[in-house]
């Protein structure tokens, strides 16, 4: 199964204007890295998202959200938002901010 490449277009579209972004095809979807480091992505019909270990544990007590384990073995940080829950551009948004809040504080690489 490929990517969902309408998210991807939508996520595209949210970073446009922005020069620290670049889009990187990775695991079989696509990732948008800031300043080098993975932020979120699109996994098969899934929005991934880098938010950090405290952020991660709270957003995973939503009904829509899951672990992003695609190997496994879940990675620690991260979590998927199934379609559900990036149905509307404002939860689209508020997702893609919270993972820009987060990598924001990481250095560059």
């Amino acid at each position: 199964m490929s990517y969902d490449e309408k998210l991807a277009k939508r996520l595209s579209r949210l970073v446009a204007k922005r020069n620290d972004f670049y889009e990187q095809k990775m695991f079989g979807g696509v990732g948008f890295l800031l300043r080098g480091n993975m932020c979120f992505g699109v996994y098969k019909e899934f929005l991934i998202l880098r938010l950090g270990p405290d952020q991660a544990a709270k957003a995973m007590k939503k009904s829509h959200t899951k672990p992003f384990d695609i190997t496994g073995r879940a990675m620690k940080g991260w979590l998927m938002v199934k379609p559900q829950g990036v149905s509307s551009a404002v939860a689209l948004k508020r997702w893609v901010d919270q993972a820009i809040d987060f990598v924001a504080q990481l250095p560059a690489k």
